[in-house]
Order: structure tokens, then sequence, then C-alpha cells
């Protein structure tokens, strides 16, 4: 009898519980899925929610693995007590709901939709948007996230390119690494999204002076991590005209507190981290498939590199 530990808000159970079910019964493995067990040292799995009670992994002595809910893990992978592997959440439905987000609003900010929906008096300007393949669009993180984004948009006949931290080649995208490509991927940005995993490398990626390196007027979206940005150096980016405009979904303190200034700000968009959600059924899948590698002695999908933080 293989034994869960499902360690997440009464809320996620609900959710959770008849998906994670039917997913792992088609695994054909007899298991016991539960949200609480008066014997740690009994769990063979942990499946965790950040958000969720469990801070102390040390008295689960005997757990094979830890699979994660989210696909950010910089809230858990510095945690001493974590001894066991830890797998983060990569699945279909957040790589489709991120694509979704980051194509719509680079298409509403590609078009000019702002100037239109937003205006209140009678004006006729027809300043029509150029082309996708004329418009110069770039991601910062190509991971299974980034990667998506960048096909969804290269599929529209965008001009993408791309950044990661060690070399990609992707069919149609223009893919730069190190900090010599950093700054070539910045200076053509007219559009920018950010979709890196936090780390010590990673936090104020954006600074004042990767800001300044962008084309004046570019437009930052942001449903990545809070801490990829400075926020005093975009602000003030954002009042000299050097960004044009800035979409954020995701902040350092969340939610966001009523009293910051990007609520206020009339050149930023503040939407409730809503880029993309861990679905349920999708999300299950993914757990089982991992459980079911892991009773067979097959290599966890999805695996933490704690030296990299992601």
């Amino acid at each position: 009898m293989t034994r869960i530990y499902f360690s997440a808000r009464p809320e996620k159970w609900l959710e959770y519980q008849s998906p994670l079910r039917s997913a792992l019964g088609e695994t054909g493995i007899s298991f016991h899925l539960a949200p609480t067990f008066d014997d740690p040292e009994k769990v063979d799995y942990i499946v965790y929610d950040p958000k969720g009670p469990l801070r102390d992994f040390t008295p689960f002595i005997n757990a094979k693995a830890v699979l994660a809910l989210w696909a950010g893990v910089e809230g858990i992978v510095n945690n001493p007590t974590l001894t066991q592997p830890l797998a983060r959440m990569v699945d279909s439905g957040l790589s489709e709901g991120m694509a979704e987000w980051v194509t719509g609003q680079v298409l509403r900010h590609h078009l000019g939709l702002d100037e239109h929906i937003c205006r209140t008096t009678p004006e006729w300007q027809p300043n029509a948007p150029p082309l996708a393949r004329d418009r110069k669009v770039a991601i910062l993180g190509l991971g299974a996230l980034g990667q998506a984004c960048a096909k969804a948009l290269s599929d529209l006949n965008f001009d993408v390119s791309g950044w990661s931290r060690n070399p990609k080649k992707l069919t149609g995208i223009k893919c730069y690494s190190g900090d010599a490509g950093l700054q070539k991927a910045l200076r053509a940005a007219e559009i920018l999204v950010l979709l890196l995993p936090l780390t010590q490398q990673t936090e104020n990626v954006l600074d004042s002076k990767r800001l300044a390196q962008l084309p004046k007027g570019a437009v930052i979206l942001n449903p990545g991590r809070g801490g990829l940005i400075d926020d005093g150096a975009l602000l003030a980016a954002l009042d000299s005209g050097q960004i044009g405009h800035a979409t954020l979904d995701v902040f350092r303190t969340e939610p966001l507190p009523t009293e910051h200034p990007y609520w206020a700000h009339p050149k930023v968009t503040v939407t409730p981290h809503i880029a993309s959600e861990t679905r349920p059924e999708s999300a299950s899948r993914m757990i089982a498939e991992n459980i079911r590698r892991g009773e067979n002695g097959e290599p966890f999908l999805n695996l933490v590199d704690r030296g990299a933080g992601y």
C-alpha cells in the first residue's frame, strides 16, 4: 500500500481528492491518499502545497519524494529539513494557461487596444499597428512555460527572441544565453516577458541598468515572479517614459498592498496572480505519473536542481 500525504489547505483537498484518486487509480498502484497521517514515518510521498501547513520535513524519514503543486519552488528549495527529492509542477494546464495570458497581453499592447477601450471622448485616430512580424518580443526564461509562450507568439508571426541561463535551440526563435545574450535580447525587445524562476541570480534581474537597455517606450509583462523586478527602478523608468507600460501579475507581497504605488500608476496594469493556475485534473495526472515512476524505480520527472534553485 503506497501512502500519500496531501499537505495543503482544506479547500485544496476538496479540489484535488477526486481527480487525484482518479489519476492514481489509472496507474494500478494500491494507494492510501489522505490529508493527515498519524505516523509520518509511514508516508511514501508528499503532495505539497506551499500555502499548506507543512514546514518541517524531518519526520518523513521514508518519503521517496516531495511533489509540489506549484511550478515555483523558491519558498521550499532552501528548507534545511527537506532532504527528499523535490519535483516541481510542470503540466499542460500550466503551460496552456500561461501561453493564453501572455499571448492576450502581447496582442493587447501590440494592437494598442487600451487607446481605444479606455477613450473617454470621441476621437478618430486611425493609427494602424505594425504587423506582428514587425513587432519584436523577447522572453526571459525558456523553460516549459517560456517555450510554450514563445511558440504561441511565433505561430502568430511575432518576431520572438528568448534568453535562458543555458543555451537553447528552438525552431523559429532567436535564442540567447549569457550576459552578452541578455543585452541583445533586451535591446531589441519592444515587449518584454519575464518568465524566469526566482533565484539569487535572477532577483532584481530587471534593475535600472537593464531597464535602460530596453528600447524607449518598451512594454514589460511579468507573469513570472515579483522579485525579478526592482520595483523602485521600474517606477522611475515609467515616470521618465523609458518604459511605456508594465502589466504585472506577480508581486513581492501578495495580495498587493492597497497602498502600493502600482495600483494608482497610470502606466501600470495589475492582475491578481491569474496568468496561470495549476489545474487539478492535469496536475493530478502529473503527480500520479511521478508516483508510478517512483514505485517502479524509474526517474522522477521535473526534479529540482537544488544548486540552481529550480
